[in-house]
């Protein structure tokens, strides 16, 4: 997913937020659009540094409260990955229960939208497979993925034009404010998951008088302005994460009595060797650890432990076919916009390779590809727009409520921890499962788990859970074993 420099002043933050002009309570057509949801459309400059120029438009969905007369008003809720509401229509129940208490209000960022709308933007060429930077390791792979990038990048910017100068966390931030405004709110209540939490910080920072009581789960750390520093909170997380699969796997997994640490070693030891058999193909280093990367995500442990078994057995087919989903086809622009507010400048190849050695020396097993999945996603994107990391500036906000998933390896939970250091009086709640787990707790139907509590309590009273606070991974004990 700049106009702005890598220094952001609180000065300047508060002139320009300022510059947000106030919306009308009434200022949203809200209409039934299916699944018991209510659209509208939320009109706002391309660029909030000129408010009075050219305009485009943020698709919304509203899930009514249950109960009208006891709403406690509208909850914010942002998804992450690109769109919210298409998502949110094909698992209503990552988000119906807080209509008991809420109504609960989508916000797509820019360039995405509901499907069939207007505000949907399509990218005729698709973003490429990041992980060809790791199978194609030498220079040639390297301009090879940046072409490609740049190719999905220059198809996003025709299929947008001129909208395209909006695409940054930044101005999705004045949106939230619009939106709080139009919604006649006196403080933004939002919830965050994965990159709505990028949004949230920029809220935080430039609007921090209007922050009412904000959830960050999932959270992807825009505030490292060091690339390298950045990259080895991915390196160290993904290296940990092999660590905890290993856990899991010692109570009963396909490995049986092996550790699988050990069985991860001999395997990449062979490979190194010479590619291990697959079937009719083969599995070399470089597959291999794509593959195994793959399967660190806590859903896919019981599928990498048996391919792992199969693999030291003599056949890696099944090693070979975990591999990452295709690119999107047609692409979308959310990948450029994460590369503007968080890649907008990228070493060169030597330059990279420095990195990478030291990613290695912190990382050494698995851990150091991370550098190579996240370059790729952003080599080859234009630099401009721009919103790049810089350390937080949110002085004065009420006490934020973090979510961090020890098994959440999308977005590191080191990454996470070193934002909540920066938010005064932030009160973190940790737990034992992964990615999106407040969502995929409510979709999977645990009732009444103890993260879901605490995100219950704060959103409505504003109880905050205790210092030290922990859950257990109450997804990760539904994983199978066999």
């Amino acid at each position: 997913m700049r106009i702005l420099s890598t220094t952001l002043t609180v000065l300047a933050l508060a002139v320009t937020a300022a510059a947000t002009p106030p919306a009308s309570a009434h200022s949203l057509d809200w209409v039934a659009c299916g699944d018991g949801l209510e659209c509208a459309k939320l009109t706002v400059p391309v660029d909030w540094k000129r408010p009075d120029g050219p305009k485009t438009q943020v698709d919304l969905a509203r899930m009514p409260a249950r109960d009208p007369q006891r709403s406690l008003g509208p909850l914010v809720v942002n998804t992450g990955g690109g769109a919210t509401i298409q998502p949110v229509r094909s698992m209503l129940a990552t988000v119906s229960e807080l209509t008991i208490w809420f109504d609960v209000v989508l916000v797509d960022p820019r360039g995405m939208g509901d499907k069939g709308s207007p505000s949907l933007v399509e990218c005729a060429t698709p973003q490429p497979d990041i992980a060809e930077l790791i199978l194609r390791p030498g220079e040639a792979g390297w301009r090879a993925q940046a072409r490609a990038n740049a190719a999905y990048d220059a198809s996003c910017r025709a299929a947008m034009g001129g909208a395209y100068a909006g695409l940054t966390s930044w101005q999705v931030a004045h949106d939230l404010e619009a939106l709080r405004a139009a919604l006649g709110a006196d403080r933004l209540r939002y919830l965050g998951n994965s990159y709505g939490t990028v949004y949230g910080q920029a809220y935080l920072e430039l609007f921090p008088s209007k922050v009412g009581r904000m959830v960050l789960d999932g959270v992807a750390d825009h505030t490292r302005p060091s690339l390298e520093r950045w990259l080895m909170d991915n390196a160290r997380t993904e290296e940990r994460q092999l660590g905890r699969f290993r856990d899991w796997c010692a109570a009963g997994c396909a490995l049986g009595d092996d550790d699988a640490i050990k069985v991860f070693d001999d395997l990449l030891a062979r490979a190194r060797r010479a590619p291990l058999p697959a079937g009719k193909g083969t599995v070399n280093e470089r597959k291999f650890l794509v593959a195994v990367r793959e399967g660190l995500t806590p859903p896919a442990w019981p599928r990498l432990a048996a391919a792992l078994r199969k693999a030291a057995d003599g056949d890696a087919t099944d090693l070979a076919e975990l591999r990452p989903l295709p690119p999107e086809t047609p692409g979308y622009p959310h990948g450029a916009m994460l590369c503007h507010d968080f890649m907008p400048r990228l070493p060169g190849y030597r330059a990279f390779l420095a990195i990478e050695s030291r990613l290695r020396a912190a990382a050494p097993r698995i851990g150091w590809i991370q550098g190579r999945y996240q370059v790729a996603r952003c080599l080859g994107i234009g630099k401009d727009p721009a919103n790049p990391p810089h350390p937080l500036q949110a002085k004065g906000v009420p006490p934020v409520l973090v979510a961090i998933g020890d098994t959440d390896d999308n977005t590191p939970n080191l990454a996470a921890e070193h934002l909540a250091a920066q938010l005064p009086g932030a009160r973190v709640v940790r737990h034992g499962d992964g990615h999106a787990a407040y969502l995929m707790q409510s979709a999977s139907g645990l009732g009444g788990t103890c993260l879901r509590r605490y995100v219950h309590d704060y959103l409505t009273t504003g109880t905050l859970p205790p210092a030290g606070a922990r859950c257990p991974g109450d997804l990760v004990a539904r994983i199978p074993r066999g």
